[in-house]
């Protein structure tokens, strides 16, 4: 049955709008710290502490299996299909794997921090929400058209990615690729939330089968069984060795800077992985839900992504000329290369078929989330009102509409060299999610210490996720050294490079240019500890109990992935 259109679900005559925070800030301080006041939608039928406004606008489609598949679709991609091949050129198998295992703990420690957040306060946007009322609005406008922008390049350059991977097959020119896909995107965003959910789980679905069956066949490999029927073993990892002399540079130096270099392809890897949240207010039982699958996030990066990129370390030489041949395509993948050398023929076409659905799943993710980013920055005043408007489906189809127009600049890609720029545009996309984990940590952290300093227990929330503030601050102080030294190389001798330089640090200028700037012209302070509130959001929570989860019996007990 489809859901009921949202003019059916409140009475509009029945509805005012009222300041749920108005004794919350202090006697007549929150204008101090908040110019625009946002509004919540209160139902007198059901009470003052009614559930947020936007609740009622957008459907609440996407249930418990579509949101945590999601957690998957939007990171599992080219950046482990593809781009792992060349964390292993530069770091080598064991360098590769303890840096995709790093930087796995660290999203953990973002994840949790996020889902802890979003289960007490499910409101679109995720974090940029939360960065109003736990921190700072001038935090929640520069994090939210910092998301925003990332998306108006990243959407383009993954049409661009489905277009080139479908060149495999096809002779047809790119920019008809670039069109249909762009359109059925589009189609996918402005249909119910439950068709993008159902979508989703389907494009994530055969990304772990393709991940299972990969890892499957590298097992087979490692111990004989290909058609070559050579056992590798752990043959790699003695020659040419379990790391890789980055840039030249001889001795453990040279090892540990190409260890290091590792980390920006598993960020890349990972980036997208918070995004269980962003569409917290179409979630069904988002305060049940989000922890669930924030929970199982540690064992997905134990599985599909750590065990994965050891698998890969075993099979493939870190000094095989393929790894650094970007194609665009399945050719590259180091999966495709262990293949290859083994005698396998089939698999190519099996992994294009599967990155192409990535690439269409990663824009498809990326348009939701930034068009949800509009809608919530909208209702707090940081974005045109026009955003607010919604579909009779609810949708908010002139975010959509807006994110959609950017899509145009795939067709630069057609033209020679400006595929070029799209690569060091993705890499914006990656410092941008390394600024966007730090700031979850930074208003988790907040968050974290307003408790304390409020006397808050934290076992009054609807969850409390393990491990903090202690996983907050690791991610944190981490983020903070990876962001500085992701373009490190450049500042050797020799290897200068501006593409590089500007795609490894421009965005820190930019994020502090919209922070300063609003903060500037709007006047705002951040909220003290003691004003923000934390009671009345769990007040709201305990007003909106949630039906609890279904028992689980038998094996299902043993699910550590999904229900």
């Amino acid at each position: 049955m489809l859901p009921q259109p949202a003019s059916d679900l409140v009475d509009k005559k029945s509805m005012q709008y009222s300041d749920p925070e108005s004794d919350v800030y202090g006697q007549g301080k929150k204008s101090e710290y908040v110019t625009e006041t946002p509004t919540y939608a209160t139902d007198e039928r059901l009470g003052e502490n009614e559930e947020y406004g936007e609740v009622k606008e957008l459907r609440r489609g996407l249930a418990q299996r579509h949101i945590q598949m999601i957690a998957l679709a939007g990171t599992i991609g080219t950046g482990l299909f593809l781009g792992s091949g060349k964390a292993i050129a530069r770091g080598g198998p064991l360098g590769a794997f303890m840096g995709y295992s790093f930087v796995g703990v660290l999203v953990t420690g973002v994840v949790l921090s996020i889902a802890e957040l979003s289960a007490l306060l499910p409101l679109s946007g995720a974090i940029i929400r939360h960065a109003e009322h736990f921190v700072d609005p001038t935090l929640s406008f520069a994090q939210g058209w910092n998301v925003v922008y990332t998306s108006m390049v990243s959407l383009p350059a993954e049409l661009t990615a489905a277009a080139v991977i479908v060149q495999f097959w096809s002779t047809i020119n790119s920019a008809v690729w670039i069109t249909v896909f762009g359109i059925l995107l589009i189609g996918s965003n402005l249909l119910f939330v439950r068709v993008y959910g159902e979508m989703e789980f389907t494009f994530a679905t055969l990304k772990i089968m393709l991940i299972v069956g990969l890892n499957i066949m590298a097992l087979v490999i490692v111990c004989g069984g290909g058609p070559d029927h050579h056992a590798y073993g752990f043959q790699y990892w003695r020659n040419p060795g379990p790391f890789v002399e980055y840039l030249g540079i001889k001795g453990d130096l040279g090892h540990f800077l190409g260890f290091w270099t590792t980390f920006s392809n598993a960020i890349y890897a990972y980036s997208g992985i918070e995004n269980i949240s962003i569409a917290a207010a179409e979630t069904q039982s988002p305060r049940r839900n989000i922890p669930i699958a924030a929970k199982r996030i540690f064992w997905r990066v134990c599985i599909f992504y750590i065990l994965s990129i050891f698998m890969v370390g075993l099979i493939v030489p870190s000094n095989d000329p393929n790894l650094l041949h970007s194609t665009g395509n399945a050719a590259q993948s180091p999966f495709v290369i262990a293949s290859k050398r083994a005698g396998i023929k089939v698999v190519p076409s099996i992994i294009n078929f599967v990155v192409l659905t990535s690439a269409w799943s990663a824009g498809n993710s990326g348009l939701l989330g930034s068009s949800r980013t509009l809608y919530g920055m909208a209702r707090e005043g940081r974005a045109p009102k026009i955003f607010l408007r919604t579909s009779r489906m609810g949708v908010p189809y002139v975010a959509v509409g807006f994110i959609s127009l950017f899509m145009a600049l795939g067709y630069m890609s057609l033209s020679s060299g400006a595929s070029v720029a799209f690569g060091w545009l993705q890499d914006l996309v990656s410092v941008a999610a390394i600024i966007g984990w730090m700031v979850i940590c930074t208003v988790y952290l907040r968050f974290y210490y307003g408790c304390k300093v409020q006397g808050i227990d934290r076992s009054e929330l609807p969850w409390k996720a393990p491990f903090q503030p202690y996983a907050a601050w690791l991610s944190l102080t981490s983020f903070i050294v990876l962001l500085l030294t992701g373009g490190y190389a450049v500042f050797i001798k020799g290897h200068w490079d501006t593409e590089t330089f500007v795609s490894s640090y421009i965005n820190i200028p930019i994020f502090i240019i919209l922070y300063f700037g609003y903060k500037f012209i709007k006047k705002t302070k951040i909220i003290p500890l003691a004003e923000i509130p934390i009671r009345h959001f769990i007040d709201i929570a305990n007003a909106n109990p949630e039906a609890p989860a279904k028992p689980v019996v038998g094996w299902r007990r043993l699910n550590i992935l999904w229900s």
